[in-house]
């Protein structure tokens, strides 16, 4: 038999050794995808060789694990994600999917009688694109249901809240209370607050309600570790984290309960960054870095509060908030690139998009940086702006489910001509720019095979639009494979030790039900995971005898 792919780091074997044999892998590398039938692991969790059956008996005492001709690609990498929004969403009340302010004033309703000793009752997920008269919801749709107690609910993309009159009686929040910079309080016709807060004004908010405990933390993190392993999920860069966070998840590596990887990017290049000073890197046995900062320069497209160069095509007097000026900006990349960290700016609009580029430029003098900076999101392009990604080394971080879930309401907001910018996955790789994807969770379900799904169709998941929604602009199952694996460890400073499977690499690996590159594109959504392995330790599997799952090193 022809060897595919045979790199091999040792000539002979030891106990420790584990091979996964009767595979059909599949790997990218930086020259081009390999195949392989055999995957050797060393006792120490990385992979030793990557080959055919020749390995059978090159490494005869190797501990032998028959994949049963099931597909094996590498750990799947969620480039841009939330955790604690993941886990809080399990315990908390989830709006997600309400089809009309009636079904989720009803769901509102359901969760305060199931929870009477809650003194706030928070939660998330809902969107009004999806309701029929697109309107955003008003205080008394909540007030008819729970007026005893504050109420708290953000949208589905994190940029808009909605609040009850308690919640707003609290905060302090009347007719008369200013737009903050960056932020805007909805009011009706006669300008009556109507209890809906975009971006910087749910900081009004923010500061009266009770904040998470490191338990709530470590309790929300635990939660989304199970769910996402689940999924075939083995890293996730966690775009925005407060020093208590961090705290967290160092005590979590520390006490070996990381069952994924974690690459977090501090909230801001403020106090988060000013306390924890340097980089880490590779902590807790590689299971943790902290070597990048979030930073937010407009809002999100749903709650029209993306920066645009020119005003929203349904709402002709507004261009969205900018939150930051070019020059802000700069100081801010500035300062976290000298100290060592990456930075990742959240842009949607054009103008935000501008926005970060010309910071970038500024700050990198022209040229790429070492520093590898991410634009987050990268949504609407002007059309001139896409070859500065590649030309500054800049990484797209961006979501594939993001324009199937947008579809319905992008042209509204911006029409047909400035969608040629919007989404723009095909043009920027054609510019030898970096794509690292992600779901952006729990904005968007964080199944990462929907992500592969609608890079590769440009259709949600009923397969819609037939043929694609600007289908040209669609990634092959290769790259957007890569998107999700060497990419995004490259996006992390990590392609030297995660993202395909080669040996001197951790053996973050997933076993699957079907092959991902012969099956219809069609079926990409339904693949289901039957194995994930960190570090050559199985973390989760299929009981096929009963189709259960469970999750926990067995290996």
């Amino acid at each position: 038999m022809r060897i595919l792919f045979l790199l091999l780091a040792a000539s002979a074997a030891s106990a420790g050794e584990t091979m996964i044999h009767n595979a059909a892998g599949y790997t990218p590398t930086d020259n081009g995808l390999r195949e392989f039938t055999a995957l050797v692991i060393a006792d120490d969790g990385r992979i030793v060789a990557t080959g055919d059956d020749e390995l059978l008996q090159r490494y005869p005492q190797a501990q032998r694990v028959d994949a049963r001709g099931k597909t094996v690609l590498p750990g799947l990498t969620d480039a841009h994600a939330h955790m604690y929004g993941q886990g809080f969403l399990q315990v908390s009340l989830d709006l997600s999917g309400s089809t009309s302010v009636a079904e989720a004033v009803s769901r509102i309703a359901a969760y305060a009688t199931n929870n009477p000793h809650s003194d706030w009752i928070q939660g998330r997920g809902w969107n009004q694109v999806l309701w029929p008269d697109q309107e955003f919801p008003q205080a008394r749709d909540i007030d008819a249901v729970v007026s005893d107690r504050p109420v708290y609910l953000r949208r589905v993309d994190g940029h808009a809240s909605w609040l009850n009159s308690a919640a707003m009686k609290i905060a302090g929040i009347d007719d008369d209370t200013a737009d903050p910079v960056g932020g805007k309080i909805i009011r009706d016709a006669q300008g009556k607050a109507t209890g809906v807060l975009i971006d910087k004004a749910r900081n009004l908010v923010k500061a009266h309600l009770p904040p998470p405990t490191k338990n709530d933390y470590r309790q929300a993190f635990r939660k989304a570790f199970e769910q996402l392993v689940a999924l075939g999920i083995t890293g996730v860069h966690d775009a925005g984290v407060d020093i208590t966070q961090a705290e967290v998840y160092m005590a979590m590596a520390d006490d070996a309960e990381l069952q994924l990887r974690i690459y977090a990017m501090l909230a801001n290049a403020g106090a988060n960054l000013d306390a924890i000073g340097e980089p880490i890197i590779a902590y807790g046995d590689d299971r943790l870095d902290i070597r990048s900062v979030k930073i937010y320069v407009d809002g999100a497209l749903g709650s029209r509060g993306a920066a645009m160069l020119e005003p929203y095509s349904d709402d002709p007097e507004n261009h969205g908030l900018a939150f930051l000026s070019t020059d802000q900006l700069a100081a801010d990349v500035s300062k976290a690139n000298r100290m060592g960290f990456q930075v990742g700016v959240h842009a949607i609009g054009d103008d935000g998009n501008r926005r970060v580029l010309d910071a970038l430029e500024k700050v990198q003098q022209g040229k790429p940086s070492k520093m590898r900076n991410r634009v987050e999101h990268a949504q609407i392009i002007a059309l001139e702006d896409i070859s500065r990604f590649a030309e500054l080394g800049v990484i797209a971080a961006m979501q594939p489910t993001h324009a199937t879930s947008d579809m319905n309401m992008a042209k509204d907001r911006i029409g047909s001509e400035r969608l040629r910018g919007g989404y723009a996955w095909r043009k920027l790789l054609d510019t030898g720019a970096v794509i690292a994807s992600g779901s952006d969770f729990p904005v968007e379900l964080p199944n990462p095979f929907y992500g592969l799904h609608a890079a590769v169709t440009r259709q949600d998941r009923n397969n819609l639009p037939s043929g694609g929604w600007y289908a040209d602009e669609a990634m092959t199952r290769a790259e957007a494979l890569r998107s999700f694996t060497l990419d995004a460890a490259f996006a992390a400073h990590q392609e030297d030790r995660l993202g395909s499977l080669e040996p001197g690499k951790w053996a973050d690996f997933i076993l699957i039900d079907r092959d991902y590159f012969k099956i219809p594109a069609d079926q990409i959504d339904d693949i289901r995971v039957l194995e994930t392995w960190v570090a050559g330790k199985r973390v989760y599997h299929v009981n096929n005898r009963h189709g259960s799952q469970q999750t926990g090193g067995d290996q």
